[in-house]
């Protein structure tokens, strides 16, 4: 494209630093093409074939590195997240399959049998589930297949496993955090680590991670199983997400809720491992559902944190936390059906993974536009969009030649690209979607970049 549009990038990467004015300009068009028709190669959204081979050159060269784009973008998430107390860093592994590319440098599996990346990120969110950025984001690939028993594997000290990957974005995720910030990290049940828990004993670190082991106290009793003996402590009203891949709508659940403090031992697998504490205090929360609909299991969250959970309020605000951890499988969602990101064309795995960070960024605005109209839904479009980029919607949305003269709100800005990307809005329909929100961002910016034709 080449219109004046996605005003956001450049405030995005203000503080970028490639050593290279010119590199830098690059990027930043290229982030702007890339933003504007997301679905696109890059050879498609860059306009010609001249401007491709622009972004190729820019891909290959070293000083584009992966580093100095994520600093960029962090220290934007920074003036983003200057009135939070509180962030909740969210991680999770993405497979991202690139059968047939068996001549890419550098490719592997990201399974025993399919080729590909495994991306595992960590996105920072708000309390109220407002994503401001990617703390943390690595890629790994299996350069062989591993032929090794299930015992065998499990032997192997932490460092050597992929799971490892949890604890050092822990880490890296905190070491990026802003200052005097509190980090809760959030896991699903393949961050249940114990090795990750200690790792948090140590440095001081919060999570709320979901179970999937049920683990020996001290006193050798299951803990799930003592769990379930202990009274009812609340009950709480939950919104459970729409599973897409299962066919369910959203919907309220009334839930049932238990916790309890354990003194945690550790796994027996582990005892040789004299670094780590012999054991660790622990609070697991329980939340069922009482009287799930017909033909449905019951939902239940069991969540293990280092919180403290002095009443049953506090275990419901520990599962209000946990309940956001589903928006990061909507940034998979946005990267894969959005920004079509397994159709990504490059020699080498580590162009691969740079174009996967540079849609990452893309896929974090697309989500904060949506979940600020829901959330802050009064908040003044021009914060979010330039002044070209809000009156040409509110011109395209509405079927007028006449522009406001005063900024709006977002919420009426995201309705108005939903309605562009064939949103109807029927009263059944709910809020505007991520995938009708790409759609209409991709309309807005051809109708920015051909203006001045019409």
């Amino acid at each position: 494209m080449h219109g004046t549009g996605n005003n956001w990038i450049e405030e995005e990467f203000k503080t970028l630093e490639f050593g290279s004015v010119r590199l830098e300009k690059r990027f930043v068009k290229t982030m702007e093409d890339m933003s504007a028709e997301p679905e696109k190669s890059i050879f498609l959204a860059s306009g010609s074939r001249s401007q491709a081979q622009a972004v190729y050159r820019m891909l290959a060269n070293e000083k584009c590195a992966k580093e100095e784009i994520l600093s960029s973008h962090r220290d934007a998430l920074v003036v983003r997240s200057q009135a939070e107390n509180i962030l909740l860093a969210v991680q999770d592994t993405m497979s991202v399959n690139y059968a047939g590319h068996e001549k890419t440098e550098g490719m592997g599996y990201n399974c025993d049998k399919t080729l590909g990346v495994n991306t595992h990120s960590c996105l920072s969110f708000t309390t109220e589930g407002i994503p401001l950025g990617i703390l943390a984001q690595s890629q790994s690939t299996r350069t062989e297949k591993d032929g090794r028993s299930h015992s065998e594997k499990q032997k192997r000290p932490i460092e050597e496993k992929e799971s490892y990957r949890w604890l050092e974005t822990m880490e890296e995720a905190a070491k990026n955090a802003p200052e005097n910030v509190k980090l809760i990290h959030i896991c699903d049940r393949e961050g249940d680590i114990y090795e990750l828990y200690a790792l948090a004993e140590r440095t001081g670190e919060t999570f709320i991670i979901r179970a999937a082991h049920d683990r020996l106290s001290t006193d050798n009793k299951k803990i799930v199983e003592e769990l379930y003996d202990t009274p009812v402590s609340g009950r709480v009203k939950v919104t459970i997400p729409a599973n897409h891949a299962a066919k369910t709508k959203e919907r309220e659940a009334a839930m049932k809720v238990r916790y309890e403090e354990f003194e945690v031992k550790k796994p027996a697998l582990l005892k040789g491992n004299e670094s780590l504490a012999p054991s660790l205090k622990l609070t697991l929360i329980s939340l069922l559902e009482e009287n799930a609909p017909l033909g449905e299991f019951p939902i239940e969250w069991l969540l293990m944190t280092n919180f403290p959970v002095n009443c049953a309020e506090d275990a419901i605000q520990i599962s209000k936390y946990y309940k956001h951890r589903w928006k990061i499988e909507r940034f998979h969602f946005v990267l894969k059906s959005g920004c079509k990101i397994e159709k990504i064309q490059q020699r080498s795995v580590d162009g691969i993974e740079l174009v996967i960070l540079m849609y990452s960024i893309i896929a974090v605005h697309i989500m904060a536009l949506t979940y600020i109209a829901r959330n802050a839904p009064e908040t003044p479009v021009d914060l979010i969009f330039s002044k070209i980029e809000w009156q040409t919607l509110f011109r395209a949305a509405n079927y007028t030649r006449s522009s406001p003269e005063n900024p709006y709100s977002i919420a009426d800005a995201v309705r108005y690209v939903a309605k562009l990307g064939g949103f109807v809005g029927a009263p059944s329909d709910g809020p505007p979607g991520l995938k009708v929100i790409w759609l209409g961002l991709n309309k807005l910016y051809v109708l920015i970049a051909f203006r001045d034709v019409f």
